[in-house]
């Protein structure tokens, strides 16, 4: 089985160069980075929380959270100024291809009643955001260790600026979009 890196050279640059008329294959739009979200509103009450959900985050990644915090107080929220309150991880390289595969091919097909991802999470700038409502899709989680059902954001940025080509960059790597209409 190819992993997604060589099957992006392989496959789907010879594909793209061939029906979008590239001239040279550094036009072949590319995934840059992929960047994973989470918001940890608990740890407002519970500090513990942040450091639960980073552990998970790295392990489910591979790689060590940043820990984000709140930049203002915000009364309505019960939110005072500088506590932390989310995580980002940012991946590129081999931890990007080994996300996006296990992403594509082992969690995405565990939820129940799955028929795609939403082809409208665009961002107009070929930029597309995924949003999983629980962790316990991927692999590495233990159901019996997870104290509270959390979700995750995650932004696959590519370095075409057209929605289109992005679309077709994505869907080439195994991106399941869901059939509008």
């Amino acid at each position: 089985m190819l992993n997604m890196k060589e099957k992006y050279l392989k496959e789907v640059v010879p594909k793209l160069v061939k029906e979008r008329h590239y001239k040279n294959t550094m036009q072949v739009p590319r995934l840059e980075k992929v960047v994973i979200n989470r918001g940890v509103g608990e740890a407002r009450d519970n500090a513990k929380a942040i450091d639960v959900s980073a552990a998970e985050l790295a392990e489910i990644v591979g790689q060590k959270p940043l820990v984000t915090h709140s930049k203002k107080a915000i009364s309505a929220f019960k939110l005072r100024g500088n506590i932390p309150i989310g995580l980002k991880v940012t991946l590129r390289g081999r931890r990007m291809y080994d996300f996006v595969n296990k992403l594509l091919n082992l969690a995405l097909p565990k939820i129940r009643d799955f028929r795609g991802v939403s082809p409208k999470s665009f961002d107009g700038r070929g930029n597309y955001s995924l949003g999983i409502k629980e962790q316990l899709i991927f692999p590495e989680v233990d159901y019996e260790a997870v104290d509270m059902v959390r979700g995750m954001d995650i932004t696959f940025v590519t370095s075409s600026n057209k929605d289109e080509e992005a679309r077709q960059l994505l869907q080439m790597l195994g991106m399941p979009f869901r059939k509008e209409g």
